[in-house]
């Protein structure tokens, strides 16, 4: 049914290994038990090969996508759906510079290049990374209901301040300790909040 309807558009329908002969880019987005099945049937002699799949190594990669192809790995986050991705980018044996400065222009957001070796770091940081913020979010707006705040306006308050403290530190390069010193006056109310946090082991869980 999905083809017809596509047909019905006008759109041309095809299979993978015809997508493939006429692309330069081919982008490796399913799940990672299916990498190696997917691109087998593949022509990709010279084609820029471009994975997503989360804990694939490149030598996987390179082997599936077979000689003469050029691949690069990534490891992208869930705020790609909305522009603001943070992602580590690692080149495979054959990819230039120019590979790597077409994979990193796929993405909005911060996009680094890192050793492949230090996507696994990658991956905590920025790839798991967005669980916890939107942990942190909830957590904020639960107290901002438990001080009397409506719902729909703490959760508000508390996304925008996340945006907004995140927006700060990359725009100064401050360090986040410097930046909190700047928010905790002394005596007050935002310094025995970081003290409450400390001591249930925010920084250490």
């Amino acid at each position: 049914p999905a083809r017809a309807k596509a047909k019905a558009l006008g759109l041309n329908v095809t299979g993978n290994a015809e997508v493939a002969i006429v692309s330069e880019i081919i982008v490796v987005a399913v799940k990672p038990d299916v990498v190696a099945s997917a691109l087998a049937p593949l022509e990709l002699r010279g084609k820029l090969v471009v994975s997503i799949a989360a804990g694939v190594p490149l030598m996987a990669i390179e082997i599936a996508a077979g000689n003469g192809a050029r691949c690069v790995r990534t490891m992208p986050n869930t705020p790609c759906l909305v522009g603001e991705a943070a992602v580590g980018v690692a080149r495979g044996t054959t990819a230039t510079d120019a590979d790597v400065a077409t994979a990193m222009a796929l993405f909005r957001g911060v996009v680094v290049e890192v050793p492949e070796k230090q996507l696994n770091a990658v991956t905590a940081v920025s790839g798991s990374g967005p669980a916890y913020i939107f942990l942190l979010i909830e957590a904020l707006a639960d107290g901002g209901v438990k001080a009397g705040l409506p719902r729909a306006t703490a959760l508000k308050l508390a996304a925008q301040t996340v945006k907004g403290a995140a927006a700060m530190q990359l725009a100064t390069g401050t360090h986040p300790g410097q930046l909190k010193d700047q928010v905790c006056s002394p005596g007050g109310t935002t310094i025995a909040g970081v003290a409450a946090l400390e001591e249930n082991g925010f920084r250490h869980a």
